[in-house]
């Protein structure tokens, strides 16, 4: 009798496991996505670092440093300029990782974005390895030494890396997570049901419930720029008012994240093993921790709809490299673009689940 009753209790719970589809997609789908995540993009090893080189040399040698430093797997070289001085900008602009300059009478020098100080330190590594050795070598062709500089951190900080990402996640934390919990909690007390029985329209009372986590965001976001700048000494280089536009649309982006999870989780505890399901990938493949140029390149092409990858590049250029609004448009059309999208497909499914 027990036995049978074991069974059938069993069979029950088997049976409310694979109908319930958002149970089976967290139980299958997230292993293998954490798998591939670790065995795939995750990676320290620098591949594909995008090489801009200041030739003052003009000669067979420097042209023979050039072409080997393009045939290295590592490296590619994406400009090839005549003048040292705008030779940084490839690397402000986004178009360039890592610069190379080679001079006839300071020798080779190597230029690291030291804005992300771990990714910096192996690229130059790399890059001195890859230079050519034998006769003549590298060094012999210029007369000089290989030698090294990095660009906006050269202390090499590690905090200059991890808090524009820190920030990216907390936003992310409270407003997609929390704020699906918080209304899925509301499903699952009976209270939704009687606020939308209230005269107010559902719009209304779901910016009401996305307004509190919108203010609370954004008193993170300035106690952590605060914090970065007078405990940690970040020197916070760009524009301030370009940089709180930025993070008022990720906000909008992540709430509509949490308003999405919300339409499709029956429970708290779904909500937060589907928020969890959309921050790790984000978090690996935002380019926080490792190099997005790195990864193989159907990852990279993921990571295009990823919103904190856009948000954290963003963050870098403004608060460490100090760069204009012009090298963060990008970044700012493309999360527009997702708030855009995310909030029309979350109000449409919260309308028809409503229904």
């Amino acid at each position: 009798m027990k036995k049978s009753l074991f069974i059938s209790f069993l069979h029950k719970e088997f049976l409310h496991i694979l109908r319930d589809k958002v149970t089976i997609l967290i139980l299958v789908v997230l292993p293998l996505v954490l798998i591939c995540l670790f065995g795939f993009a995750i990676t320290t090893e620098q591949k594909n670092a995008r090489v801009a080189v200041a030739d003052l040399m003009r000669d067979e040698h420097s042209a023979a440093i050039i072409r080997a430093v393009d045939a290295n797997r590592y490296f590619d070289v994406v400009a090839v300029e005549g003048d040292a001085r705008g030779i940084e900008r490839h690397i402000t602009g986004g178009d360039a990782d890592i610069a190379l300059i080679l001079d006839d009478d300071l020798g080779v020098q190597i230029l690291a974005d030291g804005s992300e100080p771990n990714q910096a330190q192996s690229r130059a590594v790399y890059l001195q390895q890859a230079l050519p050795r034998g006769v003549p070598s590298a060094v012999a062709m210029t007369g000089g030494a290989v030698s090294t500089r990095m660009l906006f951190n050269p202390q090499l900080k590690s905090e200059y890396n991890f808090v524009p990402g820190v920030i990216g996640l907390v936003i992310l934390l409270i407003c997609a997570m929390m704020t699906s919990i918080g209304i899925v909690r509301e499903k699952e007390t009976g209270t939704m049901e009687v606020l939308l029985a209230s005269p107010l329209p559902p719009l209304t009372i779901i910016v009401a419930k996305l307004i509190p986590y919108f203010v609370v965001s954004s008193v993170n976001v300035v106690n952590i720029l605060l914090m970065s700048r007078f405990v940690l000494g970040i020197p916070l280089s760009g524009s301030v008012a370009t940089f709180l536009l930025l993070s008022v649309v990720y906000i909008f982006v992540s709430l509509a994240l949490g308003l999405l999870i919300s339409t499709v989780a029956n429970s708290q505890l779904v909500a937060m093993l589907l928020s969890v399901l959309l921050i790790v990938p984000g978090l690996y493949l935002s380019g926080m921790i490792f190099s997005i140029e790195s990864m193989p390149a159907v990852f990279q092409r993921i990571s295009v709809v990823v919103p904190m990858r856009w948000y954290v590049d963003a963050t870098k250029r403004l608060l460490i490299q100090g760069v204009g609004f012009r090298y963060v448009a990008k970044d700012l059309a493309v999360l527009c673009i997702e708030a855009v999208v995310l909030i029309g497909i979350s109000l449409k499914a919260f309308k028809t689940r409503l229904q």
